[in-house]
Protein backbone atom coordinates (compact mmCIF):
# COMPACT_ATOMS: atom_id res chain seq x y z
CA UNK A 1 0.00 0.00 0.00
CA UNK A 2 1.28 3.29 -1.06
CA UNK A 3 1.74 6.56 1.19
CA UNK A 4 -1.43 8.13 -0.47
CA UNK A 5 -3.72 4.92 0.37
CA UNK A 6 -2.37 4.52 3.88
CA UNK A 7 -3.36 8.17 4.72
CA UNK A 8 -6.63 7.52 3.47
CA UNK A 9 -7.29 4.39 4.79
CA UNK A 10 -5.63 5.63 8.37
CA UNK A 11 -6.66 9.40 8.71
CA UNK A 12 -9.75 10.29 6.56
CA UNK A 13 -11.73 7.08 6.35
CA UNK A 14 -12.37 6.78 10.54
CA UNK A 15 -13.88 10.04 10.37
CA UNK A 16 -15.86 9.18 7.30
CA UNK A 17 -14.38 11.37 5.03
CA UNK A 18 -12.86 10.39 1.57
CA UNK A 19 -9.42 11.67 0.61
CA UNK A 20 -10.20 13.17 -2.97
CA UNK A 21 -6.41 14.02 -2.95
CA UNK A 22 -2.77 14.39 -1.62
CA UNK A 23 0.68 16.31 -2.48
CA UNK A 24 4.06 15.36 -0.54
CA UNK A 25 5.54 18.90 0.24
CA UNK A 26 8.63 20.21 2.03
CA UNK A 27 8.87 24.01 2.85
CA UNK A 28 10.13 26.53 0.39
CA UNK A 29 13.20 27.27 2.37
CA UNK A 30 16.60 28.56 1.59
CA UNK A 31 18.15 25.14 3.02
CA UNK A 32 17.40 22.66 1.04
CA UNK A 33 15.81 19.57 2.91
CA UNK A 34 15.42 15.88 1.35
CA UNK A 35 12.27 14.60 1.66
CA UNK A 36 13.07 11.39 3.16
CA UNK A 37 15.94 12.73 5.99
CA UNK A 38 18.12 10.02 6.85
CA UNK A 39 19.06 11.63 10.27
CA UNK A 40 17.87 12.91 13.29
CA UNK A 41 15.46 13.02 15.88
CA UNK A 42 12.09 14.93 14.70
CA UNK A 43 12.31 14.48 10.56
CA UNK A 44 8.98 13.74 8.91
CA UNK A 45 7.78 13.74 5.82
CA UNK A 46 4.83 16.40 5.40
CA UNK A 47 1.51 15.71 3.22
CA UNK A 48 -1.26 18.01 2.08
CA UNK A 49 -4.70 16.73 1.68
CA UNK A 50 -8.26 17.78 0.51
CA UNK A 51 -10.74 15.68 1.65
CA UNK A 52 -14.66 15.85 2.19
CA UNK A 53 -17.27 13.96 4.48
CA UNK A 54 -19.50 11.36 3.47
CA UNK A 55 -22.29 12.43 4.88
CA UNK A 56 -24.63 15.52 3.71
CA UNK A 57 -24.26 18.05 3.45
CA UNK A 58 -20.63 17.69 2.21
CA UNK A 59 -18.03 19.92 3.76
CA UNK A 60 -14.57 19.74 2.24
CA UNK A 61 -11.26 20.65 3.85
CA UNK A 62 -7.48 20.44 3.36
CA UNK A 63 -5.40 18.61 6.25
CA UNK A 64 -1.65 18.89 6.79
CA UNK A 65 -0.57 15.36 7.77
CA UNK A 66 2.85 13.72 8.86
CA UNK A 67 4.80 10.45 9.01
CA UNK A 68 7.73 10.79 11.19
CA UNK A 69 10.95 9.28 10.98
CA UNK A 70 10.73 5.43 12.06
CA UNK A 71 7.05 5.69 11.97
CA UNK A 72 4.60 3.41 9.55
CA UNK A 73 1.61 5.45 11.01
CA UNK A 74 0.57 8.92 10.17
CA UNK A 75 -0.39 11.80 12.08
CA UNK A 76 -2.85 14.95 11.46
CA UNK A 77 -1.97 18.12 12.25
CA UNK A 78 -3.81 21.46 11.04
CA UNK A 79 -6.77 21.07 9.44
CA UNK A 80 -8.35 23.79 7.51
CA UNK A 81 -12.18 24.15 5.79
CA UNK A 82 -11.96 24.36 2.20
CA UNK A 83 -13.80 27.73 2.97
CA UNK A 84 -10.57 29.11 4.68
CA UNK A 85 -8.61 29.11 2.00
CA UNK A 86 -7.95 32.16 0.38
CA UNK A 87 -5.65 32.23 -2.74
CA UNK A 88 -3.66 29.17 -4.41
CA UNK A 89 -0.66 30.20 -6.15
CA UNK A 90 1.08 28.02 -8.81
CA UNK A 91 4.29 31.20 -8.32
CA UNK A 92 4.71 30.58 -12.21
CA UNK A 93 2.33 30.12 -14.85
CA UNK A 94 5.03 29.83 -18.03
CA UNK A 95 6.26 26.11 -17.10
CA UNK A 96 6.16 23.37 -14.78
CA UNK A 97 6.96 24.30 -11.18
CA UNK A 98 7.02 22.55 -7.95
CA UNK A 99 6.38 25.57 -5.91
CA UNK A 100 3.22 26.85 -4.69
CA UNK A 101 2.16 29.21 -1.69
CA UNK A 102 -1.85 28.41 -0.23
CA UNK A 103 -3.50 31.41 2.06
CA UNK A 104 -5.69 31.10 4.13
CA UNK A 105 -7.75 33.32 6.93
CA UNK A 106 -5.42 32.75 9.17
CA UNK A 107 -2.36 30.77 7.59
CA UNK A 108 0.39 31.34 4.71
CA UNK A 109 2.37 28.51 3.76
CA UNK A 110 5.00 28.06 1.46
CA UNK A 111 5.23 24.89 -0.37
CA UNK A 112 7.21 22.66 -2.92
CA UNK A 113 5.95 19.38 -3.91
CA UNK A 114 7.87 16.38 -4.47
CA UNK A 115 7.39 16.71 -8.66
CA UNK A 116 5.37 19.58 -10.75
CA UNK A 117 3.29 16.57 -12.11
CA UNK A 118 2.17 15.70 -8.29
CA UNK A 119 1.74 19.67 -7.93
CA UNK A 120 -0.90 19.99 -11.10
CA UNK A 121 -2.44 16.76 -10.17
CA UNK A 122 -3.04 18.25 -6.97
CA UNK A 123 -4.51 21.89 -8.29
CA UNK A 124 -6.12 20.14 -10.42
CA UNK A 125 -8.30 18.23 -8.05
CA UNK A 126 -8.40 21.37 -5.79
CA UNK A 127 -9.75 23.41 -8.29
CA UNK A 128 -12.69 21.30 -9.19
CA UNK A 129 -13.55 21.13 -5.88
CA UNK A 130 -13.79 24.01 -4.91
CA UNK A 131 -16.13 24.69 -8.20
CA UNK A 132 -18.02 21.66 -6.89
CA UNK A 133 -18.74 22.48 -2.82
CA UNK A 134 -18.36 26.49 -2.61
CA UNK A 135 -21.40 28.38 -3.78
CA UNK A 136 -19.38 31.46 -2.98
CA UNK A 137 -16.35 32.67 -1.38
CA UNK A 138 -14.22 31.05 -4.06
CA UNK A 139 -10.25 31.08 -3.42
CA UNK A 140 -8.38 32.68 -6.33
CA UNK A 141 -6.07 30.89 -8.27
CA UNK A 142 -3.09 32.51 -9.61
CA UNK A 143 0.35 32.25 -11.59
CA UNK A 144 -1.64 28.79 -12.75
CA UNK A 145 -1.10 26.98 -15.64
CA UNK A 146 -3.82 26.99 -17.97
CA UNK A 147 -4.20 23.07 -17.91
CA UNK A 148 -4.96 23.06 -14.17
CA UNK A 149 -8.27 24.64 -14.99
CA UNK A 150 -8.38 22.93 -18.56
CA UNK A 151 -11.00 20.43 -17.30
CA UNK A 152 -13.73 23.47 -16.85
CA UNK A 153 -12.33 25.15 -19.84
CA UNK A 154 -12.86 21.69 -22.42
CA UNK A 155 -17.03 21.55 -20.53
CA UNK A 156 -17.13 24.51 -21.73
CA UNK A 157 -15.91 24.12 -25.06
CA UNK A 158 -17.94 21.41 -25.94
CA UNK A 159 -21.06 23.38 -24.11
CA UNK A 160 -20.55 25.83 -26.82
CA UNK A 161 -19.69 22.89 -29.68
CA UNK A 162 -22.98 21.89 -28.56
CA UNK A 163 -25.24 25.12 -28.10
CA UNK A 164 -23.55 26.07 -31.87
CA UNK A 165 -24.48 22.61 -33.32
CA UNK A 166 -28.27 23.08 -32.33
CA UNK A 167 -28.50 26.62 -32.96
CA UNK A 168 -27.44 25.91 -36.46
CA UNK A 169 -29.56 22.74 -36.62
CA UNK A 170 -32.77 24.80 -35.75
CA UNK A 171 -31.48 27.65 -37.99
CA UNK A 172 -31.47 25.18 -41.02
CA UNK A 173 -34.97 23.56 -39.98
CA UNK A 174 -36.41 27.11 -39.93
CA UNK A 175 -34.78 28.13 -43.48
CA UNK A 176 -36.41 24.34 -44.33
CA UNK A 177 -40.09 25.53 -42.70
CA UNK A 178 -39.88 29.06 -44.55
CA UNK A 179 -39.08 27.16 -48.16
CA UNK A 180 -41.77 24.55 -47.47
CA UNK A 181 -44.06 27.21 -46.34
CA UNK A 182 -43.34 29.43 -49.62
CA UNK A 183 -43.77 25.99 -51.81
CA UNK A 184 -47.17 25.54 -50.06
CA UNK A 185 -48.40 29.08 -50.69
CA UNK A 186 -47.33 28.52 -54.51
CA UNK A 187 -48.81 25.03 -54.78
CA UNK A 188 -52.23 26.77 -53.32
CA UNK A 189 -51.80 29.90 -55.22
CA UNK A 190 -51.49 27.29 -58.93
CA UNK A 191 -54.15 25.69 -57.32
CA UNK A 192 -56.37 28.25 -57.18
CA UNK A 193 -55.05 29.55 -60.56
CA UNK A 194 -56.18 25.96 -62.03
CA UNK A 195 -59.63 26.58 -60.40
CA UNK A 196 -60.41 29.58 -61.64
CA UNK A 197 -59.51 28.53 -65.83
CA UNK A 198 -61.44 25.31 -65.38
CA UNK A 199 -64.60 27.83 -64.03
CA UNK A 200 -63.47 29.95 -66.94
CA UNK A 201 -63.29 27.93 -69.52
CA UNK A 202 -66.62 25.98 -68.56
CA UNK A 203 -68.58 29.38 -68.98
CA UNK A 204 -66.78 29.69 -72.02
CA UNK A 205 -68.37 26.49 -73.40
CA UNK A 206 -71.29 26.71 -71.95
CA UNK A 207 -71.68 30.37 -73.78
CA UNK A 208 -70.58 28.76 -77.14
CA UNK A 209 -73.00 26.14 -76.77
CA UNK A 210 -76.17 28.20 -76.69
Amino acid sequence: MNAKSAISKEIFAPHDERMLGAVQVKRRTKKKIPFLATGGQGEYLTYICLSVTNKKPAQASITKVKQFEGSTSFVRRTQWMLEQLRQVNGIDPNRDSPEFDLLFENAFDQWVASTASEKCTFFQVLHHTCQRYLTDKKPEFINCQSKIMGGNSILHSAADSVTSAVQKASQALNERGERLGRAEEKTEELKNSAQQFAETAHKVRFWWNK
